[in-house]
């Protein structure tokens, strides 16, 4: 079987030749250590400082080549993520933004005073004062008019359709759309936190009329985006742009999250399947044990990141679900940052032993091969999970 046709057997619900293997996102330092030099893929703050300084063509031509040449010598992966954030939708040609003012080491402040940060950790910027979150209010007239798309200009897809020319004939292209619609946030952000993402949440319980005006314009807004941003040649949709929970649990209640959010990504996930016919593929980080069945319900073909140190259990989740929706995982990606070889070994046996039999799942890192990830410890994962995804030495 070719990779695809790997894929898509598991879709099918039948036991391919072999587990499939994926990622949601390979960070730089991997990728720089398997393509032996330096690159702007997947390097985000890296990349924020060359759009600042008017180089968007050396990124995104980095972003095109290496991706090409990570995935050519990588070639043990069956799914490429071209609708991975910080490297897929591109800027367009001629692309100029503000260059903030540095106001620290490692801080730098836009003339509207919003103001972010570098971590060491994540190797990326984050807002840490935003001084217009939390001042917008809205009302459910903001969001009575037809929705405006604007212009997209073609050089925004170069990643993709470059990806996609590579490696569409047998490999497996999860690609963009437009946006899934899950927890609205009025007038704060994911990125922002504290007191903007706080009075976001709280629009459900003080402004529910607004809250489904909302809903109801960008499911509309976000289903034309579709004809543009689903490229041909993809074989899935990714829905990435929006969590639903932490390591505690739902940012909302399930009974709220199943009266305003379900409606909306259910229709959202009709949409892909009924106009495009792909399967749509769900990104959700953290403890989302409480919503599950209502990840079946809104139609998700397969989800990753499913996180057990964030509480989540995918053997479980498999065993209720798995009929329904594809699960994808089975290692930690704390393991790969901190773990000994030894221990990555042994999470890959223990995925294949508990998951690999049936059919219906996808290997691969709890979330991502996230920077700091052990280069000996990726390889690792890929060498042990070669010895063992084949289904005729079951």
């Amino acid at each position: 079987m070719t990779s695809k046709e790997r894929v898509c057997a598991v879709l099918r619900g039948e036991e391919p030749d072999k587990v499939p293997w994926g990622e949601f996102a390979i960070d730089y330092d991997t990728v720089e250590k398997v393509i032996g030099h330096e690159t702007f893929y997947r390097a985000k703050a890296k990349s924020q400082f060359a759009f600042w300084d008017g180089r968007r063509d050396e990124v995104v031509q980095s972003w095109k080549e290496d991706a090409v040449e990570f995935f050519t010598t990588m070639d043990c992966l069956d799914i490429i993520n071209a609708a991975a954030m910080a490297s897929s939708i591109a800027p367009p040609k001629g692309y100029e933004c503000e260059k903030p003012r540095k106001i620290s080491e490692n801080t730098w402040q836009f003339r509207n005073g919003k103001t972010i940060k570098y971590s060491d950790i994540t190797a990326d910027l984050t807002v840490v004062y935003d001084p217009e979150a939390g001042t917008r209010r809205y009302t459910p007239e903001d969001f009575e008019k037809e929705p405006d798309i604007g212009g997209i200009d073609e050089s925004c897809f170069e990643v993709v359709d470059a990806l996609i020319a590579a490696f569409g004939k047998d490999r497996f292209i999860a690609g963009p759309s437009g946006h899934e619609v899950g927890i609205m946030l009025l007038g704060g952000s994911f990125d922002e936190g504290g007191a903007g993402f706080v009075h976001a949440l709280m629009q459900y319980y003080d402004n529910p009329g607004t809250i489904r005006a909302a809903y109801r314009y960008e499911v509309a807004r976000n289903a034309l985006l579709d004809e543009r941003f689903i490229r041909p040649g993809q074989d899935s949709v990714f829905f990435l742009n929006q969590d639903f929970a932490s390591t505690q649990g739902p940012f909302i209640s399930p009974d709220m999250f199943r009266e305003f959010a379900l409606p909306a990504i259910r229709a959202r996930v009709s949409a892909v399947h009924e106009r495009f016919r792909l399967p749509v593929f769900k990104h959700a980080c953290g403890n989302n044990t409480s919503l599950l069945d209502m990840f079946v319900e809104a139609g998700y073909d397969v989800y990753q990141s499913i996180q057990e140190t964030a509480g989540m259990d995918i053997v479980a989740f498999k065993e209720q679900f798995g009929n329904r929706i594809v699960p994808w995982g089975g290692v930690d990606v704390e393991l790969l940052v901190s773990g000994s070889r030894e221990d990555v070994a042994r999470a890959v046996r223990r995925a294949m032993r508990d998951l690999k039999p049936g059919g219906r799942y996808i290997f691969g890192s709890s979330h991502s091969i996230a920077v700091g990830t052990v280069y000996d410890n990726f390889m690792t994962m890929a060498e042990e999970f070669d010895r063992q995804r084949d289904y005729r030495n079951s």
